[in-house]
């Protein structure tokens, strides 16, 4: 049972993996290509998995596929260092234990072994159900690889595949809707209809209608029978967004539904039995609204059996510039030339803090994609923006007036390059991951740039 298996074409890496594997007493396997791994799975079996994403041939992914179908109840942790939120999403969802950002500190590699150890002696005489089946892509577009958000759609990944209440906290802006649409694409439910409902954005009065329906004479205007947004989502998973904008009598009505799964109409003497998920959100802080009197404790309680926390764009810096790129296409025709973005407006797009969030961001780069010829440029931005960088921090601007303030390109990429290198202490793999680029490229670039490296050579893992 404690038998493990290192996918990895890159030998340190793989070694690496294998002795902290063989020290936490696991008999340890290894292959150099996702194709040698299935030559080995016609007669060998392993509980445990690690595999590296970008792989010669078959990636990842297709060892997971593989593994899922042919040995369910192994474990399979994909390793890359080129990760993204949506690669995550895709991983968990799809079977892996885990999905781990190179590089990774041994410890991570320890703490999976020993849960993964103590879950098999837990449950040695018990058959795991596991997902079989690879889950449909998502049409959505999770655009992001920042560890924040990479963690946030681990556990999107997680929880998909259950049927628990989940609540969704996060600033205005930062996504809660589409997370919600990720979970229901992504269960057992996604074939069913997913209904949303802004319980901000109606009244008090006519909240518990629109949720629950009415009868024909429930009330002035009620001229028909009316199902209500509840039983439109049977079957499948209704959302219900800023759910803290609620009144106490109706957060009553709610909690009923929740706990017995049925609703009535107004005016109605019969109940109706519903089947459906609920998945709430929220961007006030539940746990104060309740310790102020606006919320029902036990209402929280039934809605928050998983609680994912949506970190606002200030805490997520790297996906600025992927995000922007991603809402710029929106603008472009086909056959036009793609809109790019200025140094100056992505430098102002690292120092502005979003209040507004992706939501925030989007709307400054579809106006400014719409506005610009191709180029955006500072002065097709907001001028919120604009005012923001020129006040607190005027050093940040690039003004480049002649052309001895210009450098060859070659100088700055050589300063970079060694900059990150003293940041990674040499480490080629973790420096590779901050520039987006791979690690033989960044070699390519010392030895044609004659780079003097002296003293990072010994970090090459």
């Amino acid at each position: 049972m404690m038998r493990a298996l290192v996918i990895d074409d890159e030998p340190l890496i793989c070694q690496l993996v294998a002795e902290v594997l063989l020290a936490e007493g696991w008999n340890v396997d290894t292959a150099e290509s996702g194709e040698h791994a299935f030559e080995m799975l016609e007669t060998e079996s392993w509980s445990l998995v690690f595999c590296d994403v970008q792989l010669g041939g078959a990636d990842g992914f297709a060892v997971l596929r593989r593994f899922t179908e042919t040995h369910p109840n192994t474990q399979i942790i994909l390793m890359t260092g080129y990760g993204s939120a949506a690669g995550a999403l895709e991983a968990v969802s799809s079977g892996a234990y885990d999905y781990l950002l190179k590089p990774f500190e041994i410890g991570e590699i320890q703490n999976i072994s020993r849960s993964i150890r103590d879950k098999i002696l837990r449950e040695l005489e018990k058959e795991e159900g596991r997902q079989t089946e690879t889950a449909k892509p998502t049409e959505l577009e999770l655009v992001g690889k920042s560890p924040a958000f990479v963690e946030v759609m681990k556990l999107v990944g997680r929880v998909a595949g259950t049927n628990l209440p989940v609540l969704i906290t996060g600033e205005s802006g930062t996504g809660k809707e589409l997370v919600a649409c990720a979970i229901h694409q992504r269960s057992s439910r996604s074939k069913q209809p997913f209904v949303i409902v802004n319980c901000g954005a109606i009244p008090a009065e006519l909240i518990e209608s629109e949720l629950f329906g009415h009868i024909k004479g429930s009330f002035t205007g009620a001229t028909v029978d009316r199902r209500g947004l509840w039983e439109e989502a049977d079957g499948g998973t209704v959302f219900l967004d800023e759910i803290t904008e609620t009144t106490l009598l109706f957060q009553v009505k709610l909690l009923r539904a929740l706990q017995s799964g049925e609703i009535r109409r107004i005016g109605a003497n019969r109940t109706i039995n519903v089947d459906l998920r609920v998945i709430a959100a929220t961007n006030r802080d539940a746990e104060h609204e309740v310790s102020e009197g606006r919320f029902r404790q036990d209402l929280l309680y039934r809605l928050n059996a998983v609680t994912i926390a949506l970190p606002p764009l200030r805490e997520r810096r790297e996906d600025i510039a992927p995000l922007a790129q991603h809402f710029a296409r929106r603008v472009v025709r086909q056959g036009e030339p793609p809109v790019i973005f200025s140094t100056e407006v992505l430098r102002l797009f690292e120092l502005y803090p979003w209040p507004g969030n992706i939501r925030e961001l989007e709307n400054a780069v579809l106006r400014a994609a719409a506005l610009c010829d191709h180029v955006v440029t500072p002065e097709y931005l907001p001028e919120r923006i604009r005012y923001f960088a020129e006040t607190h921090n005027k050093d940040t601007s690039v003004s480049l007036k002649a052309d001895e303030d210009f450098v060859p390109l070659s100088d700055m990429v050589n300063r970079y390059l060694l900059r990150v290198l003293a940041h990674t202490k040499g480490n080629k793999q973790a420096a590779s991951r901050i520039l987006g680029i791979d690690r033989t490229t960044i070699q390519r670039l010392i030895k044609r740039h004659g780079l003097d490296t002296n003293g990072y050579d010994e970090n090459e893992t």
